[in-house]
């Protein structure tokens, strides 16, 4: 009786520009910003991706393209916008959050990522800004008890 070991040949680990030059296929563009960093584009819709060493990807900021800058979602509770750094607010119609939903899961299958149950439900916002008041976080000054001083 002759005895037969079986070798599984290892995964292939792609690297960074492995990851990066496969994005192509999916119809994906993309600029490198620095040696590290890459502003991947489809559809309106942009993503910094950070090379973390190993071949391993993290996908930075994700939202829609405004001018040069990315709006990211935010979720002010009656409604969802997409708001740039310098305070551009765009109100999130039901295109723009399908288009950034299909951006976001095929990015993350281009680049061999895996695909996160609640980020497949829908969309998900970077910030919630549910009921806020000007500066209701700051310490008041003033309470409508305490006595005045004379």
């Amino acid at each position: 009786m002759t005895r037969m070991f079986f070798r599984r040949e290892k995964a292939h680990q792609f690297n960074f520009e492995e990851r990066i030059a496969n994005l192509k296929q999916y119809r994906f563009e993309s600029r490198r910003e620095s040696a590290d960093r890459v502003r991947v584009i489809r559809d309106g819709c942009v993503a910094i991706l950070e090379n973390l060493g190993n071949g391993d990807v993290n996908i930075g900021k994700t939202g829609l393209q405004a001018a040069d800058e990315i709006a990211v979602m935010v979720h002010a509770g009656f409604q969802m916008f997409f708001r740039t750094p310098t305070g551009i607010e765009i109100p999130a119609q039901a295109h723009h959050l399908k288009t950034v939903h299909a951006f976001d899961e095929d990015l993350r299958e281009a680049l061999g990522l895996t695909s996160l149950y609640n980020k497949g439900l829908g969309s998900t916002a970077t910030d919630h800004h549910y009921d806020r008041i000007v500066d209701r976080d700051l310490a008041p000054k003033h309470h409508p008890w305490d006595k005045k001083s004379a």
